[in-house]
């Protein structure tokens, strides 16, 4: 977590109590954004209590992380990087469980933990990761680290100027720390590793780097949130029209007096594709009404954004809706679906995908993809095309994935191309390229003399095959490549089985080196 503290950054805590990650599964509720951290809910403002709490035994459910990773190297996705280490913070729930954020043991190779006055360090599992919640389950299997172990309950959602303290670990030190705050703000805020749209509570507790993953505690010492990010105040807001504009309101059949939200998209691959469309009106969504600033009640004299009770349900259940559709109103039964994003934020644990023709490298465009390629300042960095299906590219039937020509490698038999780099592949030989795999299986099985691949920008490729298959085990060598696709393609037995000569065979444009 980075948490640099200045009067223009807020911590956030993530709280996991009750419903519902819609990845993970995890239940997931209420979490936090924050002067300093998130959390989820204490009664009282009595300090004095907070500080006995802080304490108690509570403190010793909170554990040190320390996690070993090693990322992918995007841009050369058959490398990893230099292997790194970072610290954070758990606790212990009951079940022999640890809680911790999902970034704190991303790409993780090892997870050691250490309870708070003891000095040795015990080897965790991974069981469980949401990033769209950014949280994460560990265990310890070494029973004596369960030993006298406290184990946190969770708490209700907290209400404003309730007391709370948050525990964690921050980088400088080896021993616990503490400091007390009180809520300042509830809303929906936006979830930076997961991109999602989540719970949060916002308060002024100061805590620092190494905090990610700490628990925040009410008066009664349950955990009502759990520490996630760095949250910075925006110099300046959305403009958000509250009371809708009349006109606009009439001309889709909307009454005098009627609220609800426009609805501008309907993702092609959910099943509310074929029962929703652009334009219709959201007016109610399980019986609650939505206003027209995108709000619905909440708690006495709150309301939040609408999206809180689509996070209360998990993937999979079903919502009612209630819509104004060309002037008719009307209800729909919608099951509901984790989005398929066309440029995915995370690869969940995978490594990536990459494909080798001829020097030719293809990838498929991801958030980690584009930060490897142009630095954290991507959104704007990034080629204008790639950028705008970033924001706005749609997953469908014809088009699951962006790939992309990223770079060639410079050999004899892809002379002229060099200078081409994160390309789209619109088709290969005449066919429609929807995702990486299906370039990978068209090559696989192509028979003709020429691959020709189409690009954006009317630009166009073509190589010879045999010249291809003949370079191809010289061009890997020449750049430590192992394999002309990455493992996830050399083993879908739905592409290359069947029958069809797996790649290096005699003929084949593709040569993975690998026999």
């Amino acid at each position: 977590m980075d948490t640099s503290r200045n009067s223009e950054v807020e911590e956030v805590f993530d709280v996991p109590y009750s419903p519902s990650c819609g990845e993970c599964g995890t239940r997931v509720s209420h979490t936090g954004e924050s002067m300093e951290a998130q959390i989820s809910h204490p009664r009282g403002n009595n300090y004095e209590d907070v500080t006995e709490c802080a304490d108690s035994a509570y403190m010793n459910a909170v554990v040190k992380v320390f996690c070993i990773r090693t990322e992918p190297n995007y841009s050369l996705p058959w490398q990893r990087k230099r292997q790194s280490t970072s610290t954070s913070t758990g606790f212990a729930i009951v079940g022999k469980r640890l809680v911790t954020n999902a970034h704190s043991v991303e790409h993780y190779t090892q997870v050691k933990v250490k309870k708070r006055g003891d000095e040795t360090k015990y080897s965790a599992k991974v069981m469980s990761v949401g990033n769209e919640c950014d949280l994460a389950l560990l265990t310890v299997e070494d029973d004596s680290f369960w030993e006298d172990m406290t184990f946190l309950e969770f708490g209700a959602l907290p209400r404003l100027q309730d007391s709370v303290l948050a525990i964690g670990y921050p980088i400088g030190g080896d021993t616990v720390s503490v400091t007390s705050g009180v809520v300042s703000r509830i809303e929906v805020t936006s979830y930076v590793h997961g991109a999602s749209e989540l719970l949060g509570v916002q308060v002024d507790a100061a805590i620092n780097a190494g905090n990610s993953g700490g628990p925040a505690l009410n008066n009664d010492g349950k955990c009502v949130g759990v520490a996630f990010q760095v949250h910075r105040l925006p110099s300046a807001r959305d403009r958000v029209a509250e009371d809708g504009e009349p006109i606009f309101a009439a001309s889709l059949g909307m009454q005098v007096g009627a609220k609800g939200v426009l609805i501008c998209r309907v993702e092609p691959l959910t099943s509310a594709f074929h029962m929703l469309k652009r334009a219709d009106i959201l007016l109610s969504f399980n019986g609650v009404n939505v206003a027209n600033n995108g709000t619905v009640p909440f708690r006495s004299g709150e309301r939040i954004s609408f999206t809180y009770l689509v996070s209360q349900k998990y993937t999979g259940e079903t919502a009612t809706l209630e819509v104004l559709s060309e002037g008719a109103v009307k209800r729909v039964n919608i099951q509901l679906q984790a989005p398929q994003k066309l440029v995915p934020v995370h690869i969940e644990g995978r490594s990536p995908s990459y494909l080798v023709v001829g020097g030719l490298v293809f990838n498929a465009v991801s958030v980690p993809y584009l930060r490897s390629e142009y630095g954290k300042d991507y959104d704007y960095d990034s080629p204008v095309k790639i950028l705008d299906k970033l924001m706005y590219g749609q997953a469908s039937e014809t088009m699951r994935e962006l790939v992309v020509l990223s770079q060639v490698l410079a050999a004899d038999v892809n002379v002229g191309y060099e200078d081409i780099v994160n390309t789209q592949v619109l088709a290969f030989n005449g066919n429609p390229i929807s995702t990486l795999r299906d370039l990978a299986c068209l090559i696989k099985r192509n028979t003709h003399k020429y691959l020709r691949f189409d690009l954006e920008h009317s630009q166009m490729v073509v190589l010879e095959a045999e010249e291809v298959a003949a370079a191809s085990s010289q061009i890997l060598a020449t750049h430590c490549i192992p394999h002309a696709m990455s493992e996830d393609l050399r083993n879908d037995e739905a592409c290359l089985g069947g029958g069809v000569d797996r790649p290096g065979d005699d003929g084949m444009a593709l040569d993975d080196d690998s026999k």
